[in-house]
Protein backbone atom coordinates (compact mmCIF):
# COMPACT_ATOMS: atom_id res chain seq x y z
CA UNK A 1 0.00 0.00 0.00
CA UNK A 2 2.57 2.59 0.75
CA UNK A 3 4.65 1.20 -1.69
CA UNK A 4 1.46 2.24 -4.64
CA UNK A 5 1.36 5.71 -2.97
CA UNK A 6 5.07 6.33 -3.00
CA UNK A 7 4.84 5.41 -6.72
CA UNK A 8 1.46 7.62 -7.21
CA UNK A 9 3.51 10.07 -5.46
CA UNK A 10 6.35 10.39 -7.30
CA UNK A 11 4.61 10.42 -10.74
CA UNK A 12 3.10 13.19 -9.50
CA UNK A 13 6.80 14.99 -8.79
CA UNK A 14 7.68 14.37 -11.77
CA UNK A 15 4.96 15.33 -13.49
CA UNK A 16 4.76 18.77 -11.38
CA UNK A 17 8.55 19.21 -12.03
CA UNK A 18 7.69 18.94 -16.15
CA UNK A 19 5.07 21.45 -15.79
CA UNK A 20 7.20 23.85 -14.06
CA UNK A 21 9.73 23.43 -16.11
CA UNK A 22 8.19 24.32 -19.36
CA UNK A 23 6.51 27.03 -18.17
CA UNK A 24 10.11 27.98 -16.39
CA UNK A 25 11.39 27.74 -20.28
CA UNK A 26 8.18 29.60 -21.97
CA UNK A 27 8.97 32.57 -19.74
CA UNK A 28 12.70 32.77 -20.18
CA UNK A 29 12.21 32.38 -24.18
CA UNK A 30 9.93 35.43 -24.21
CA UNK A 31 11.88 38.05 -26.50
CA UNK A 32 10.08 41.10 -27.87
CA UNK A 33 12.20 40.69 -31.44
CA UNK A 34 10.22 36.62 -31.53
CA UNK A 35 7.53 37.03 -33.23
CA UNK A 36 3.92 35.08 -31.97
CA UNK A 37 4.00 32.58 -34.91
CA UNK A 38 7.52 31.18 -34.21
CA UNK A 39 6.99 31.01 -30.33
CA UNK A 40 4.04 28.95 -30.96
CA UNK A 41 5.54 26.28 -32.55
CA UNK A 42 8.50 26.18 -30.37
CA UNK A 43 5.74 25.57 -27.46
CA UNK A 44 3.72 22.90 -29.38
CA UNK A 45 7.24 21.13 -29.15
CA UNK A 46 7.84 21.40 -25.78
CA UNK A 47 4.12 20.88 -24.60
CA UNK A 48 4.73 17.34 -26.23
CA UNK A 49 6.84 16.05 -23.69
CA UNK A 50 4.26 16.89 -20.83
CA UNK A 51 0.78 16.77 -21.81
CA UNK A 52 -0.67 13.41 -22.87
CA UNK A 53 -2.22 14.40 -26.24
CA UNK A 54 -1.95 13.04 -29.46
CA UNK A 55 -2.13 16.41 -31.60
CA UNK A 56 -2.29 19.93 -30.31
CA UNK A 57 -2.56 23.08 -32.14
CA UNK A 58 -2.70 27.17 -32.41
CA UNK A 59 -4.69 29.43 -34.17
CA UNK A 60 -3.49 33.09 -34.46
CA UNK A 61 -6.24 35.55 -35.69
CA UNK A 62 -5.67 38.25 -37.90
CA UNK A 63 -3.26 41.27 -36.60
CA UNK A 64 -4.93 44.41 -36.17
CA UNK A 65 -2.85 46.85 -37.63
CA UNK A 66 -3.41 47.39 -41.66
CA UNK A 67 0.05 48.47 -42.17
CA UNK A 68 3.02 46.99 -42.40
CA UNK A 69 6.34 49.02 -40.40
CA UNK A 70 9.69 48.85 -39.52
CA UNK A 71 10.04 45.27 -40.56
CA UNK A 72 7.33 44.56 -38.66
CA UNK A 73 5.33 41.85 -40.40
CA UNK A 74 1.16 42.39 -40.61
CA UNK A 75 -0.81 38.69 -40.78
CA UNK A 76 -3.86 39.16 -42.87
CA UNK A 77 -5.09 36.10 -42.52
CA UNK A 78 -5.72 33.55 -39.62
CA UNK A 79 -2.83 30.95 -39.04
CA UNK A 80 -3.12 27.24 -37.40
CA UNK A 81 -0.16 25.63 -36.12
CA UNK A 82 -0.22 22.14 -35.66
CA UNK A 83 1.82 19.28 -33.63
CA UNK A 84 1.47 15.60 -33.64
CA UNK A 85 -1.81 14.50 -35.40
CA UNK A 86 -4.13 17.36 -34.88
CA UNK A 87 -6.85 15.42 -36.19
CA UNK A 88 -8.88 19.14 -37.68
CA UNK A 89 -7.99 21.23 -40.20
CA UNK A 90 -8.45 25.34 -40.20
CA UNK A 91 -12.16 25.57 -40.92
CA UNK A 92 -12.95 22.45 -38.84
CA UNK A 93 -10.70 24.02 -36.02
CA UNK A 94 -12.85 27.63 -36.46
CA UNK A 95 -16.31 25.68 -36.34
CA UNK A 96 -14.78 23.32 -33.37
CA UNK A 97 -14.66 26.81 -31.32
CA UNK A 98 -17.45 27.91 -32.04
CA UNK A 99 -19.17 25.28 -30.64
CA UNK A 100 -17.18 25.41 -27.67
CA UNK A 101 -17.43 28.66 -27.67
CA UNK A 102 -14.69 28.84 -24.78
CA UNK A 103 -15.48 31.78 -22.16
CA UNK A 104 -13.88 35.30 -22.28
CA UNK A 105 -12.21 35.53 -19.16
CA UNK A 106 -9.17 32.42 -20.73
CA UNK A 107 -11.07 29.50 -18.54
CA UNK A 108 -10.52 26.54 -20.74
CA UNK A 109 -12.90 24.28 -21.68
CA UNK A 110 -12.33 20.22 -21.48
CA UNK A 111 -14.95 17.88 -23.46
CA UNK A 112 -14.72 13.98 -22.76
CA UNK A 113 -16.96 11.30 -23.85
CA UNK A 114 -20.35 10.90 -23.71
CA UNK A 115 -20.61 14.93 -24.85
CA UNK A 116 -18.38 14.44 -27.32
CA UNK A 117 -20.54 11.52 -28.40
CA UNK A 118 -23.74 13.64 -29.13
CA UNK A 119 -24.91 14.20 -32.64
CA UNK A 120 -24.01 17.67 -32.29
CA UNK A 121 -20.73 17.18 -31.88
CA UNK A 122 -19.19 19.01 -35.24
CA UNK A 123 -15.89 16.89 -35.29
CA UNK A 124 -16.61 13.00 -34.83
CA UNK A 125 -12.86 12.13 -35.10
CA UNK A 126 -12.04 14.68 -31.75
CA UNK A 127 -13.50 12.10 -28.94
CA UNK A 128 -10.97 14.78 -26.52
CA UNK A 129 -10.50 18.64 -26.50
CA UNK A 130 -8.91 21.32 -24.65
CA UNK A 131 -9.56 24.77 -26.00
CA UNK A 132 -8.51 27.46 -24.21
CA UNK A 133 -8.38 31.69 -25.44
CA UNK A 134 -4.94 33.09 -26.03
CA UNK A 135 -6.02 37.15 -24.49
CA UNK A 136 -4.81 40.03 -22.59
CA UNK A 137 -7.54 41.18 -20.75
CA UNK A 138 -10.39 42.17 -23.64
CA UNK A 139 -8.02 41.57 -26.34
CA UNK A 140 -7.90 38.26 -28.10
CA UNK A 141 -5.39 36.85 -30.11
CA UNK A 142 -5.97 33.14 -31.01
CA UNK A 143 -6.93 29.77 -29.33
CA UNK A 144 -4.90 26.70 -27.80
CA UNK A 145 -5.83 23.38 -28.03
CA UNK A 146 -5.02 19.85 -27.20
CA UNK A 147 -6.94 16.43 -28.95
CA UNK A 148 -7.24 13.29 -27.99
CA UNK A 149 -6.19 11.54 -24.88
CA UNK A 150 -3.03 9.20 -25.62
CA UNK A 151 -4.12 6.22 -23.32
CA UNK A 152 -8.31 7.11 -24.60
CA UNK A 153 -8.62 8.45 -21.17
CA UNK A 154 -10.16 11.63 -19.91
CA UNK A 155 -8.38 15.46 -20.33
CA UNK A 156 -8.43 16.20 -16.59
CA UNK A 157 -7.96 19.61 -14.26
CA UNK A 158 -4.37 18.91 -14.38
CA UNK A 159 -3.96 19.37 -17.93
CA UNK A 160 -6.47 22.33 -18.47
CA UNK A 161 -4.29 23.73 -16.02
CA UNK A 162 -1.38 23.57 -17.89
CA UNK A 163 -3.09 25.03 -20.86
CA UNK A 164 -4.58 27.82 -19.12
CA UNK A 165 -1.54 28.41 -17.75
CA UNK A 166 0.47 28.46 -21.40
CA UNK A 167 -2.19 30.13 -23.04
CA UNK A 168 -1.63 32.72 -20.48
CA UNK A 169 1.68 33.67 -21.32
CA UNK A 170 1.08 33.40 -25.03
CA UNK A 171 -1.48 36.01 -24.78
CA UNK A 172 0.63 37.92 -22.68
CA UNK A 173 3.56 37.89 -25.57
CA UNK A 174 0.79 38.38 -28.06
CA UNK A 175 -0.01 41.97 -26.17
CA UNK A 176 3.52 42.71 -26.14
CA UNK A 177 3.76 41.93 -29.66
CA UNK A 178 0.76 44.33 -31.07
CA UNK A 179 1.82 47.47 -28.19
CA UNK A 180 5.35 46.96 -29.83
CA UNK A 181 3.78 47.05 -33.46
CA UNK A 182 1.79 49.82 -31.99
CA UNK A 183 4.58 52.01 -30.98
CA UNK A 184 6.82 51.10 -34.62
CA UNK A 185 3.94 52.19 -36.47
CA UNK A 186 3.39 55.44 -34.60
CA UNK A 187 7.63 56.33 -34.95
CA UNK A 188 6.93 55.25 -38.72
CA UNK A 189 4.49 57.98 -38.92
CA UNK A 190 7.03 60.61 -36.97
CA UNK A 191 9.76 59.36 -39.85
CA UNK A 192 7.64 59.68 -42.40
CA UNK A 193 6.53 63.15 -41.60
CA UNK A 194 10.53 64.47 -40.73
CA UNK A 195 11.31 63.24 -44.63
CA UNK A 196 8.49 64.87 -46.08
CA UNK A 197 9.85 68.05 -43.99
CA UNK A 198 13.07 67.42 -45.40
CA UNK A 199 11.87 67.29 -48.56
CA UNK A 200 9.92 69.98 -48.87
CA UNK A 201 12.72 72.21 -47.59
CA UNK A 202 15.04 71.81 -50.46
CA UNK A 203 12.95 71.12 -53.73
CA UNK A 204 15.97 70.18 -55.67
CA UNK A 205 16.70 67.29 -53.21
CA UNK A 206 13.27 66.15 -53.39
CA UNK A 207 13.54 61.87 -52.82
CA UNK A 208 17.42 62.30 -51.88
CA UNK A 209 16.80 60.99 -48.49
CA UNK A 210 14.97 57.75 -49.90
CA UNK A 211 17.42 56.99 -52.51
CA UNK A 212 19.99 57.22 -50.07
CA UNK A 213 18.23 54.87 -47.42
CA UNK A 214 17.77 52.33 -50.11
CA UNK A 215 21.29 52.41 -51.85
CA UNK A 216 22.84 52.24 -48.38
CA UNK A 217 20.77 49.32 -47.23
CA UNK A 218 22.10 47.67 -50.61
CA UNK A 219 25.83 48.33 -49.59
CA UNK A 220 25.07 46.95 -46.19
CA UNK A 221 23.74 43.71 -47.92
CA UNK A 222 26.48 43.22 -50.14
CA UNK A 223 29.10 43.76 -47.10
CA UNK A 224 26.55 40.80 -45.18
CA UNK A 225 25.28 43.24 -42.70
CA UNK A 226 22.86 41.73 -40.56
CA UNK A 227 18.79 42.09 -40.25
CA UNK A 228 19.01 44.58 -37.44
CA UNK A 229 22.06 46.53 -39.04
CA UNK A 230 20.47 46.95 -42.05
CA UNK A 231 16.94 48.48 -40.19
CA UNK A 232 19.30 50.89 -38.60
CA UNK A 233 20.55 52.02 -42.29
CA UNK A 234 17.68 52.49 -43.64
CA UNK A 235 16.10 54.15 -41.24
CA UNK A 236 19.82 56.61 -41.05
CA UNK A 237 19.70 57.01 -44.56
CA UNK A 238 15.77 58.50 -44.33
CA UNK A 239 16.83 60.97 -41.73
CA UNK A 240 20.41 61.57 -42.39
CA UNK A 241 19.91 65.05 -43.34
CA UNK A 242 17.25 65.85 -40.88
CA UNK A 243 19.36 68.72 -39.19
CA UNK A 244 18.80 70.81 -42.45
CA UNK A 245 15.77 71.73 -41.26
CA UNK A 246 17.72 74.05 -39.05
CA UNK A 247 19.70 75.22 -41.80
CA UNK A 248 19.51 78.43 -43.16
CA UNK A 249 16.83 78.61 -46.59
CA UNK A 250 19.43 81.05 -48.01
CA UNK A 251 21.92 78.89 -47.41
CA UNK A 252 20.59 75.81 -48.59
CA UNK A 253 19.12 76.40 -51.77
CA UNK A 254 22.16 79.29 -53.10
CA UNK A 255 22.40 79.20 -56.24
CA UNK A 256 26.28 79.53 -56.19
CA UNK A 257 29.00 78.59 -54.26
CA UNK A 258 29.24 78.71 -50.18
CA UNK A 259 31.39 81.60 -48.52
CA UNK A 260 33.60 79.93 -45.51
CA UNK A 261 30.84 80.89 -42.96
CA UNK A 262 27.83 79.47 -44.77
CA UNK A 263 30.08 76.09 -44.97
CA UNK A 264 30.54 76.34 -41.30
CA UNK A 265 26.20 76.66 -40.85
CA UNK A 266 25.79 74.13 -43.15
CA UNK A 267 28.06 71.84 -41.66
CA UNK A 268 25.63 72.32 -38.26
CA UNK A 269 23.04 69.92 -39.96
CA UNK A 270 24.64 66.74 -38.41
CA UNK A 271 24.45 68.20 -34.95
CA UNK A 272 21.31 70.11 -35.31
CA UNK A 273 19.56 66.66 -36.83
CA UNK A 274 21.03 64.95 -33.82
CA UNK A 275 19.09 67.09 -31.58
CA UNK A 276 16.28 66.75 -32.92
CA UNK A 277 16.31 62.92 -32.83
CA UNK A 278 17.61 62.18 -29.46
CA UNK A 279 14.70 62.20 -27.31
CA UNK A 280 13.13 59.38 -29.65
CA UNK A 281 15.07 56.15 -27.86
CA UNK A 282 13.66 53.90 -30.57
CA UNK A 283 16.49 55.59 -32.81
CA UNK A 284 19.06 55.68 -30.64
CA UNK A 285 21.03 52.95 -32.78
CA UNK A 286 19.91 55.83 -35.88
CA UNK A 287 22.08 58.76 -34.06
CA UNK A 288 25.21 57.82 -34.46
CA UNK A 289 25.02 57.78 -38.09
CA UNK A 290 23.46 61.26 -37.66
CA UNK A 291 25.98 62.75 -36.61
CA UNK A 292 28.76 61.13 -38.13
CA UNK A 293 27.83 60.62 -41.55
CA UNK A 294 30.12 63.14 -42.57
CA UNK A 295 33.24 61.97 -41.27
CA UNK A 296 36.13 61.00 -43.46
CA UNK A 297 38.52 57.93 -42.95
CA UNK A 298 41.70 60.65 -43.05
CA UNK A 299 40.00 61.94 -40.33
CA UNK A 300 39.49 64.91 -42.00
CA UNK A 301 35.85 65.29 -42.13
CA UNK A 302 33.20 66.76 -39.61
CA UNK A 303 31.94 67.21 -36.79
CA UNK A 304 34.09 65.01 -34.52
CA UNK A 305 37.14 64.31 -37.23
CA UNK A 306 36.73 60.74 -36.19
CA UNK A 307 38.82 58.33 -38.11
CA UNK A 308 39.23 54.98 -39.93
CA UNK A 309 37.42 52.55 -37.18
CA UNK A 310 36.51 54.93 -34.83
CA UNK A 311 33.49 55.78 -37.52
CA UNK A 312 30.94 53.80 -36.97
CA UNK A 313 30.09 51.37 -40.19
CA UNK A 314 26.57 52.42 -40.55
CA UNK A 315 27.96 55.70 -40.78
CA UNK A 316 30.71 54.70 -43.60
CA UNK A 317 28.09 52.97 -45.32
CA UNK A 318 25.34 56.00 -45.53
CA UNK A 319 28.48 58.28 -46.35
CA UNK A 320 29.15 56.48 -49.72
CA UNK A 321 25.41 55.97 -50.26
CA UNK A 322 25.03 60.20 -49.69
CA UNK A 323 28.00 60.86 -51.69
CA UNK A 324 26.88 58.78 -54.98
CA UNK A 325 23.41 60.71 -55.29
CA UNK A 326 24.52 63.76 -54.26
CA UNK A 327 26.90 63.75 -57.02
CA UNK A 328 24.66 62.02 -59.79
CA UNK A 329 21.77 64.22 -58.81
CA UNK A 330 21.11 67.84 -60.66
CA UNK A 331 21.19 71.06 -58.32
CA UNK A 332 20.45 74.65 -59.42
CA UNK A 333 24.10 75.28 -59.16
CA UNK A 334 25.08 72.54 -61.22
CA UNK A 335 24.54 69.40 -63.78
CA UNK A 336 24.68 65.81 -61.78
CA UNK A 337 27.91 64.40 -62.71
CA UNK A 338 28.25 61.75 -65.07
CA UNK A 339 28.62 58.12 -64.11
CA UNK A 340 32.68 57.71 -65.30
CA UNK A 341 33.39 61.03 -63.47
CA UNK A 342 31.58 59.73 -60.45
CA UNK A 343 33.41 56.14 -60.48
CA UNK A 344 36.61 58.31 -60.87
CA UNK A 345 36.26 60.19 -57.68
CA UNK A 346 35.14 57.17 -55.45
CA UNK A 347 38.60 55.12 -56.65
CA UNK A 348 40.57 58.14 -55.71
CA UNK A 349 38.77 58.79 -52.35
CA UNK A 350 38.82 55.34 -51.45
CA UNK A 351 41.22 54.96 -48.44
CA UNK A 352 40.85 58.52 -48.12
CA UNK A 353 37.48 60.39 -47.77
CA UNK A 354 35.53 56.65 -47.42
CA UNK A 355 35.97 53.39 -45.92
CA UNK A 356 37.76 50.90 -49.00
CA UNK A 357 35.88 48.52 -47.84
CA UNK A 358 32.65 50.11 -48.64
CA UNK A 359 33.68 51.68 -52.21
CA UNK A 360 34.66 47.92 -53.08
CA UNK A 361 30.88 46.90 -52.61
CA UNK A 362 29.97 49.92 -53.91
CA UNK A 363 31.35 48.36 -57.26
CA UNK A 364 30.76 45.50 -56.83
CA UNK A 365 26.99 45.85 -56.82
CA UNK A 366 27.52 49.49 -58.74
CA UNK A 367 24.49 48.18 -61.34
CA UNK A 368 21.94 47.54 -58.59
CA UNK A 369 23.00 51.09 -57.17
CA UNK A 370 22.18 52.69 -60.54
CA UNK A 371 18.76 51.43 -60.79
CA UNK A 372 18.10 52.37 -57.47
CA UNK A 373 18.86 55.80 -58.08
CA UNK A 374 16.22 56.01 -61.31
CA UNK A 375 13.75 54.63 -59.27
CA UNK A 376 10.45 56.35 -58.59
CA UNK A 377 10.42 57.08 -54.39
CA UNK A 378 8.87 54.62 -52.22
CA UNK A 379 6.67 55.19 -49.50
CA UNK A 380 9.71 55.90 -47.08
CA UNK A 381 7.71 54.10 -44.43
CA UNK A 382 10.14 52.44 -42.28
CA UNK A 383 9.90 49.31 -43.76
CA UNK A 384 13.69 47.58 -45.19
CA UNK A 385 13.37 47.53 -49.00
CA UNK A 386 13.91 43.80 -50.18
CA UNK A 387 15.02 42.15 -53.73
CA UNK A 388 17.43 45.06 -54.77
CA UNK A 389 19.97 42.55 -55.64
CA UNK A 390 20.55 40.99 -58.96
CA UNK A 391 22.88 38.06 -57.73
Amino acid sequence: MLEAEASELCVQITSTYEEISLLHRLTQHLKISESDEELGRIVLGWMEEVLPARGMAIELLPTAESNQSLGHVIRRQPVLLTHGHCPVDHGEFARLIAHLAPGEKGQPVVVNRPLSERPDWPCAQVRQVIAVPLAEGKNLFGWLAAFNQVTDDEFGTVEANLLGSVAAILGIHSGNLALYRRQAEMTAGVIRALTAAIDAKDQYTCGHSDRVARIAVRLAEELRCDEATLNTIYLSGLLHDIGKIGVSDSVLRKPGGLTADEYEHIKRHTEIGHKILRDLKQLDDVLPVILHHHESWDGAGYPARLREEEIPLAARIVAVADSFDAMGSHRPYRAGMPDQRIDAIFREGAGRQWDSRVVEAFFRVRDDVRRIAAEEPSNADGEVPRGKSTG
